[in-house]
């Protein structure tokens, strides 16, 4: 390898492309196995590099980020969220810290849709019911869902993706509410009415799905923020586990007080409550939004993008 080329390190599997980009662009060594924060510690001390492109199974936190090597310039995130790294105390080192918008955002929004509907047309347990032989046909009043069409929904965080989400339920002539840190300009709601106090929108909402970052937000939905969602609403999260007091999150559907969930992420990932999984009106997936070929590429090959202009002397392209 050319030793004019930049020297990183790619601490997670990557798509086949981008692998491909990656040793063919730079002096990389690229993981077999995804790393946690003391492997690349370690790689670092045999692999000085540059930069290095991390994903969410590196917890950078400021222990880990004061023991990176000076030849670090560089921390590049293959996602949109970067909670599992202190930010702030990389930029006080000096470091630059990217991440991936934009590029998720269709497919994290389809996938958000994808729950909403699960959720509210109980598809978990029509598939349960297909998968052990469906023998016996229902009546009338029997396996009855909540239709979307025409509800109410409020979405909280409305950067890309909760716009995107707002973009797919308007064809199904949802309202829109929204609760954002401030309120957007006319083109970019496009009717969608604001709430400037998120317990004011609650009672409103009889579907509220969750599209901003967690970290800084802390616990948002907690037992007294589902108790103000009207009876029979819907919960969708496919922004942070962190945001949900998961205990309250149970109870309310437990009592009935919420309809149903679709869930994507969760507090403790991969080892989720399992409490969820025996819950029939919870529609789960293993936090896989942005699990497309096509977003996939995108996600590795942004952060490369980001590492090639930053290593070439250009600025970052994203800058977190």
């Amino acid at each position: 390898m050319s030793a004019s080329l930049p020297r990183i390190l790619v601490t997670r599997r990557l798509t086949p492309a981008a692998t491909e980009r990656a040793r063919r662009d730079f002096d990389a060594v690229v993981a077999e196995q995804d790393m946690d924060a003391a492997a690349v510690l370690d790689a670092l001390r045999r692999h000085p590099a540059e930069a290095i492109l991390i994903g969410p199974k590196v917890k950078l936190d400021a222990a880990a980020v004061a023991q990176l090597p000076a030849c670090v310039k560089l921390i590049a995130n293959s996602s949109v969220g970067y909670d599992h790294m202190d930010a702030q105390a990389a930029k006080a080192r000096g470091l630059i810290v990217t991440n991936t918008p934009d590029v998720l955002t269709d497919c994290t929004a389809d996938l958000a849709f994808l729950l909403l509907l699960g959720a509210c047309r109980r598809a978990h347990e029509y598939e349960a019911i297909m998968r052990s032989g469906w023998r016996k046909g229902f009546g009338l009043p029997d396996m009855l869902g909540v239709r979307p069409s025409g509800k109410t929904l409020g979405i909280v965080g409305m950067g890309r993706i909760g716009r995107a989400m707002a973009q797919r339920a308007r064809g199904f002539g949802m309202r829109i509410l929204y609760h954002n840190r401030s309120r957007l300009p006319a083109e970019l709601e496009q009717g969608a009415e604001y709430f400037a106090d998120l317990h004011s929108m609650l009672p409103h909402c009889q579907i509220l799905s969750l599209h901003l970052p967690g970290g800084e937000a802390g616990t948002l939905m907690d037992a007294a923020a589902f108790a103000a969602l009207p009876k029979g609403a819907v919960f969708v999260n496919t922004a942070r586990g962190s945001l949900v007091d998961e205990d309250a999150l149970i109870a309310a559907l437990k009592s009935g007080h919420l309809f149903a969930a679709g869930l994507d992420v969760f507090r403790s990932e991969p080892d989720f409550d399992t409490r969820f999984a025996e819950l029939p009106n919870v529609f789960l997936t293993p936090h896989v939004a942005s699990a497309t070929q096509e977003t996939r590429d995108a996600m590795a090959m942004r952060a490369l993008d980001n590492i090639a202009a930053v290593t070439a002397g250009r600025g970052p392209i994203d800058p977190v």
